[in-house]
């Protein structure tokens, strides 16, 4: 009986530890890691970098100064693969950089 209760007790005490401080995020959803302004929605959305870099393999959608023209339920939108265009040419090349940051909803009005 003793060990159940301590084992009950230490799996409380690490919830508490990995929950309070993303409870405290100030701003944005709780340990969001930025914010992206999708501009055929007129909409802010949270987000965290879930992989970066990612390989230059497949669609990406663009994403300049945390501004990207498609988000959740636009055609367009690809889920969060994002290339940004490092090397200034205007095109997705070797030379860019590919991230995967998922947009969480809903989208609001305000940063």
């Amino acid at each position: 009986m003793f060990r159940k209760t301590v084992v009950i007790l230490l799996v409380f005490a690490l919830a508490l530890i990995y929950a309070v401080p993303a409870l405290a995020a100030p701003g944005g959803r709780p340990a969001s890691g930025g914010v992206v302004y999708v501009s055929s929605q007129g909409l802010y959305y949270d987000t965290f970098v879930a992989v970066d870099p990612l390989p230059f393999k497949g669609r990406f959608q663009k994403i300049e100064n945390g501004v990207t023209e498609f988000g959740p339920g636009d055609p367009g939108y690809l889920g969060g693969r994002w290339w940004v265009d490092s090397n200034g040419n205007g095109y997705q090349d070797e030379g860019d950089h590919f991230f995967l940051c998922p947009l969480l909803g809903p989208g609001r009005a305000q940063p």
